[in-house]
C-alpha cells in the first residue's frame, strides 16, 4: 500500500535542499542531501513527520472506509442472523486492513 504521495516527499526535499529524489522500491525514498555526493535514504523520522502532517493517502482512506462498512454490515448481520460468524469475518478483514495500514520502518 502506498503510504506517501511522491509529491509530499518531493515537497520536503525541495524545502530542505535534497536533490534527485528517486524511489528504490515501494515506499523507500532516496535523495542527495545538501552538499553530498552519495544519495541517502530519507530519514524515517522525516517520513513519519510528513505522514502526521499530511494524513492518509486516498488508498488508505478507501481501506479504512471498507473496514468501517464491513464492520457495520457484520454487526447488523450478526444481530439479524443470531450468528457470530459475520463478526468473525469482519474481525479478520479488519486485522488484515490494520496490518496494511501499518507504516513499516525500512531501517
Amino acid at each position: 500500500m502506498k503510504h506517501y504521495y511522491d509529491t509530499w516527499i518531493e515537497e520536503w526535499c525541495e524545502d530542505n535542499g535534497w536533490t534527485n529524489l528517486f524511489i528504490e522500491r515501494y515506499n523507500n525514498y532516496w535523495a542527495f542531501p545538501p552538499g553530498a555526493v552519495m544519495p541517502e535514504p530519507i530519514p524515517s523520522q522525516v517520513l513519519s513527520l510528513i505522514k502526521q502532517e499530511k494524513g492518509f493517502t486516498f488508498e488508505e482512506k478507501i481501506w479504512s472506509f471498507l473496514a468501517l462498512i464491513c464492520t457495520i454490515i457484520a454487526i447488523t448481520s450478526t444481530y439479524l442472523l443470531r450468528c457470530p460468524m459475520p463478526l468473525v469475518i469482519a474481525f479478520a478483514f479488519n486485522a488484515f486492513t490494520m496490518a496494511r495500514l501499518e507504516v513499516e520502518d525500512a531501517y
